[in-house]
């Protein structure tokens, strides 16, 4: 059985406990996880002076289809994807589509919502930035058909384990959740 695939788009700025959280899980789940960098380097400063290694730029991963999308926060990090055209591009195809979606933190807010990818859904974000998501729902999750949101460095661990469910099933899900002794 072929293991399920997923984007991890990642920017200088890009939160690195979301980011690290969700590669760490996902791995753990089987899943082929590309993290891909919007810089022109794959070394990115992330938040806290943590430096993130892409496994390569994300213009290299343009035409190729994955089961999930995710995108992490930090604030200039989400602003960065935000403007980043290519990504854009991908994020709108993912959602034609209808293939996973997923944003934590700022991401929800300043990444998709400005690209009418969260219009008529429920959605969460870093509370800070709410007023930006005329969706909100104040859970530390929420999933609304493929798309998925969360909070924050705080709710990475659940998002990351609803991403593995979603992607792997709910046994791979508690399987890793055994290993992280959750």
């Amino acid at each position: 059985m072929k293991s399920p695939t997923a984007l991890i788009p990642v920017a200088h700025g890009s939160e690195s406990l979301e980011t690290v959280t969700l590669i760490n899980v996902l791995r753990r789940a089987e899943v082929e996880v590309t993290v891909a960098s919007i810089e022109t380097e794959l070394v990115v400063a992330g938040t806290r002076g943590v430096r993130l290694h892409a496994d390569k730029r994300l213009l290299d991963t343009l035409g190729q289809k994955y089961e999930l999308i995710v995108l992490p926060g930090g604030e200039k990090g989400a602003e960065a994807l935000n403007r980043h055209a290519p990504l854009i591009e991908m994020l709108q195809q993912q959602n034609d589509l209808k293939r996973w979606l997923a944003a934590i933190c700022a991401a929800p807010a300043l990444t998709l919502a400005p690209h009418h990818l969260l219009d008529g859904r429920k959605a969460t974000c870093f509370p800070a930035f709410k007023a930006r998501l005329p969706g909100y729902v104040d859970q530390p999750v929420v999933v609304d058909g493929h798309i998925v949101t969360s909070q924050g460095p705080g709710t990475a661990m659940t998002f990351a384990l609803i991403l593995v469910e979603l992607l792997a099933g709910p046994a791979k899900s508690r399987e890793v959740a055994a290993g992280l002794l959750l």
